[in-house]
């Protein structure tokens, strides 16, 4: 019985090393602590921290106001006023232009509106999946003219 106890002793220790550690990192990216982080549970905060850094981070494929702009977007669908408040205003920190905000709302919002089209008349996936294979096709050959 006292071996478990002194591992679950160890593993607490841990959680509250890796902890504080998130904490200092997400205080000096952000200034502050914010009360979205305050509110994640203490034992998860440093993989969400990980996962936040690795998606977000240096090594990111996409470029912060593109990410910004998609998040925004997806914000907007969801919705959640928070996101969209904190994202439209991330996105133009990173130079997004009112335009190009508008526009990714409105890009979101015709996704879901055919979305909601194909899936409400149950149209098949795989034929689905052949028409736009055919209508692809259509579009580079008519691109190359």
């Amino acid at each position: 019985m006292i071996p478990l106890f002194l591992i679950t002793i160890n593993v607490n220790a841990q959680e509250i090393d890796a902890y504080t550690k998130a904490k200092g990192e997400i205080i000096e990216m952000y200034g502050t602590f914010p009360t979205w982080f305050d509110a994640y549970p203490e034992y998860a905060l440093s993989g969400a921290w990980e996962n936040f850094k690795q998606i977000s981070g240096a090594g990111s494929a996409i470029p912060p106001k593109y990410r910004e702009l998609m998040q925004l977007a997806v914000a907007s669908q969801i919705p959640c006023v928070y996101c969209v408040y904190y994202h439209k205003v991330a996105a133009k920190m990173f130079g997004a232009t009112d335009e190009e905000i508008n526009e990714a709302v409105a890009q979101a919002a015709q996704t879901r509106q055919w979305s909601m089209i194909t899936q409400g008349s149950e149209i098949s996936l795989e034929a689905y999946k052949k028409e736009v294979g055919a209508v692809m096709k259509y579009m580079a050959e008519k691109a190359k003219k």
